[in-house]
């Protein structure tokens, strides 16, 4: 006899179904809650597919320096259990697994920089699993570019005592679809910084999840997306805090502009009842910059122990501070250079936030460059 029990729906983020078999998702049709806010007919053949058969985008690197090594593996035990359609079909279809690892105690001087480049053709899957050895301290940048209908993992173990920032841009060509998922697991007493950055594509939906393995664990999230007319960008964060004395801080921003441009963030934060010493706190600021323009904005904390240090989250949409822009044309700043000049100051604390000068330089030209397209 089926109790009320086993067939009531999941009531927290801990209790959702896991699962390498895509058969045991139920097929997506838009009204769960996970995916409310996605145009499913974009996702083009990640909807329904049970197998993938393109071309996974090329990988692409220079130079690596000692203690750095990039190779293509069949396999590797994962950190991520999928917990979506979506994600389940990329473990089940990809080909094999590109593997970077950080050799113990390496200290690259310069950044390490991957580029996985889309050549088309049919949807494809992919998975990238990155290994951050224990003392080690490294700057990681994987660079998404070209066109494609990807379903992807990316999985990262920051080993204890280690250091990682990892920024990970997604500049698509305007008619690449991509659904990825991101997994970092942290070690005790590790840090990652992760920089998340999606300026390109159709639609891009990336959902990034963290667990820590020790004690003092901190991971920093921070994202920056820019929305044009007609691209649909989500976000969603799910940090899973089940360890005692970890910190967490998330935050993201975005700019749209554009009829039917759309974003989409959603920010969970789990504090199990067995981390006490919690502290973690997440933000979402958004700035509409024309009409027609659509931002979501949705922050939840589920919290099981009172024993923190704290816990927080704030959301913000708008449009532009016209205190801010009077008082740069009052100094004879031109409207459109001072319109630039708000923008570029909205995004500087993430922009800071990368540790590569070139890149930094050249996001920051990318943005400047939409708000020149449309005369803003």
């Amino acid at each position: 006899m089926t109790t009320e029990a086993t067939i009531a729906p999941p009531s927290t983020k801990s209790q959702v179904l896991r699962s390498f078999d895509v058969a045991e998702f139920p097929a997506l049709n838009g009204l769960e809650e996970e995916w409310r806010f996605t145009p499913l007919k974009r996702l083009r053949e990640l909807v329904r597919a049970t197998a993938l058969t393109g071309t996974a985008p090329q990988v692409e690197h220079g130079d690596l320096p000692a203690g750095v090594s990039v190779r293509s593996v069949e396999k590797v035990d994962p950190v991520l259990t999928p917990f979506d359609r979506v994600s389940a079909l990329a473990f089940g279809s990809a080909a094999g697994v590109t593997l970077i690892e950080v050799a113990p105690e390496a200290e690259p001087e310069q950044a390490v920089v991957i580029r996985l480049v889309g050549k088309g053709g049919e949807a494809a899957a992919g998975r990238t699993f990155v290994k951050v050895g224990a003392f080690a301290k490294v700057t990681l940048v994987l660079e998404q570019t070209g066109t494609t209908t990807l379903a992807d993992n990316i999985e990262v173990v920051v080993g204890d005592s280690a250091q990682l920032t990892f920024v990970t841009v997604a500049d698509w060509d305007a008619d690449a679809v991509q659904a990825q998922h991101v997994k970092l697991r942290i070690g005790k007493d590790a840090r990652a910084v992760h920089v998340q950055v999606a300026l390109g594509g159709d639609l891009v939906r990336q959902f990034t999840s963290v667990e820590y393995t020790g004690r003092g664990g901190d991971a920093e999230l921070w994202g920056l997306y820019f929305a044009d007319a007609g691209q649909h960008f989500e976000h969603r964060q799910l940090v899973d805090h089940s360890v005692p004395d970890c910190r967490s801080y998330v935050g993201y921003r975005g700019a749209l502009q554009g009829v039917s441009a759309q974003t989409v963030w959603v920010g969970d934060v789990l504090i199990r009842a067995a981390a006490t010493g919690t502290d973690t706190y997440e933000i979402n600021r958004n700035l509409i910059l024309t009409d027609g323009a659509v931002a979501h904005s949705v922050p939840n904390l589920e919290i099981e122990t009172g024993e923190i240090v704290g816990a927080g989250h704030a959301s913000a949409t708008g449009r532009f501070d016209e205190e801010q822009l009077f008082y740069l044309m009052a100094r004879g700043i031109p409207e459109g250079e001072a319109r630039k000049l708000v923008v570029r100051g909205f995004f500087a604390e993430l922009l800071n936030k990368i540790p590569v000068e070139e890149l930094r330089e050249r996001l920051g030209d990318a943005i400047e460059a939409r708000l020149a397209e449309t005369g803003a």
